[in-house]
């Protein structure tokens, strides 16, 4: 499954003996300045509100996890085992730590602003920002920008083509005016990669696939991330929302109709099929119906296990009996919501689950872009978590408050930066790279990537600094 071809670089340096090309890779990336950043910037709520939520470092740290596992897994697998296959768990390890990398500080509200700010000047997208990052941005070896150099000839972490690969979810480049996007792309971020990353894709392409016979390109490792992240993301960002008092397993079933149309519109777009708001209902309480069980609950005597004879009894003994039935599943659901141990249990079980839903279709012309899924049942429950979990706190006041000040603050931030003479309030090695550049895309992007690069934090200090009456110091620098 792997060549010597997937392990080269841009830049070629001296292998050591003690350590394989990928956990080179691994240990640049651990090491550099976006991976760190990662603690300070936001997975589902700001960070400041506590320090049990989960951060972007965290969550990335729990997919290089998920991602690891699945891959001991299918390497386990008959399919492998008589394909004479093995997938390298540190590929998919080291993916599922950088897959995050390109977000910008206050998550998707933040990604949105930009994107808006470059909407004419290439746009902005997370995972396009990884791969950009990865190979250009983060600075492995010095460069003198002063020589003439261009930034498009920078090597980033000067990673092997088969790490950068691992992070490549999206095969389509990123039109620079935004009117050219595919129409569901006009008003948000288009999946993709930046056209200034587009000659170094179509090499990451030659050097890991041995064919430019297919149709789509994704590598294993990078499928295998994927399904980790959605694996994550619904359900830690689940668990997060419980934490929080969002809700509780049985007030799932109990939300407005528009929360459900939306997790059903997302879910039948994944699956590519039908998916109504009644199959929504119904795999939320298929997914937690062991919580409901009758034998979890300490029934009052008088009363039955078995639900058949509720209807032998009397209508006024009926209706206590589901009464108390009801109030007792309401008062464990939400133990289950506040109480640590069995919360940590239930997510123990939908992750487990999930993992055990995980099959590989081989592709025996080119193993490297053999296709990682769940198998759909486990999928669909995946997408209604993932999608409910949005849907359910997005509409949220609190949020929808969060959301709106961290778009306003990338604005303005982008507004002062792109303004005459705002390029004098980058940083000096950022105004190197601004005054290298003669076309009005490229300076922006150069704005465009110092601003990305920011945590949550670090933007609201510079805002602040930029705004308010009362900045903190003149002397802390950039």
């Amino acid at each position: 499954m792997y060549t010597e071809q997937d392990f080269q670089r841009e830049l070629s340096i001296p292998e050591s003996e003690y350590r394989t090309p990928i956990r080179r890779d691994y240990g640049r990336l651990i090491h550099s300045p976006s991976f760190r950043r990662l603690q300070g910037k936001t997975q589902l709520y700001p960070g400041i509100e506590s320090d049990f939520f989960r951060n972007r470092l965290t969550h990335s740290l729990e997919v290089a996890q998920i991602a690891k596992t699945i891959a001991i897994k299918l390497n386990h697998s008959n399919e492998l085992k008589e394909n004479g296959l093995e997938i390298c768990p540190d590929i998919c390890e080291f993916a599922g730590l950088a897959h995050d990398l390109g977000h910008p500080p206050f998550g998707h509200q933040g990604e949105e602003a930009l994107d808006k700010c470059m909407y004419e000047y290439g746009g902005f997208e997370g995972n396009a920002q990884t791969l950009r990052i990865l190979s250009k941005i983060e600075k492995k070896k010095e460069f003198d920008v002063s020589s003439g150099l261009d930034i498009t000839e920078r090597y980033g972490l000067n990673l092997t083509y088969r790490a950068l690969s691992s992070i490549l979810k999206y095969d389509a480049p990123i039109p620079i005016n935004g009117n050219n996007r595919p129409e569901k792309f006009l008003r948000k971020p288009m999946k993709g990669f930046y056209e200034s990353e587009h000659q170094l894709v179509e090499k990451i392409k030659s050097k890991v696939s041995n064919t430019s016979n297919f149709d789509f390109f994704k590598s294993v490792e990078c499928y295998i991330m994927d399904i980790a992240d959605d694996i994550a993301y619904s359900t830690y960002d689940l668990e997060d929302g419980m934490k929080a008092g969002f809700y509780h397993p049985t007030s799932f079933l109990t939300y407005p109709e528009k929360v459900y149309n939306h997790v059903a519109h997302k879910v039948s777009e994944a699956i590519g099929k039908p998916y109504t708001v009644d199959d929504v209902q119904f795999k939320l309480y298929e997914i937690f119906q062991y919580i409901y069980s009758v034998e979890d609950i300490d029934l009052e005597e008088g009363t039955t296990d078995d639900d058949t004879e509720l209807y032998l009894i009397d209508k006024a003994q009926a209706a206590s009996t589901f009464a108390t039935i009801n109030g007792k599943y309401n008062r464990l659901s939400i133990k289950y919501a506040t109480n640590g141990d069995l919360r940590s249990e239930l997510t123990s079980k939908l992750v487990n689950k999930a993992i055990e839903g995980v099959s590989i279709e081989i592709n025996k012309e080119n193993p490297s872009l053999s296709k990682v899924f769940l198998e759909e049942g486990i999928r669909i429950s995946v997408e209604v978590l993932k999608n409910f979990t949005f849907a359910s706190q997005i509409l949220s006041p609190r949020l929808k408050i969060a959301e709106y000040r961290g778009k306003q603050i990338v604005t303005d931030i982008f507004k002062a930066l792109d303004d005459e003479n705002g390029w004098m309030l980058l940083p000096e090695d950022y105004q190197s790279i601004y005054h290298e550049k003669e076309d009005p895309i490229h300076k922006k992007r150069c704005i465009c990537d110092f601003i990305a690069g920011m945590t949550d934090k670090y933007a609201i200090e510079f805002y602040g600094r930029l705004t308010s009456e009362r900045p903190e110091t003149i002397f802390k620098p950039f």
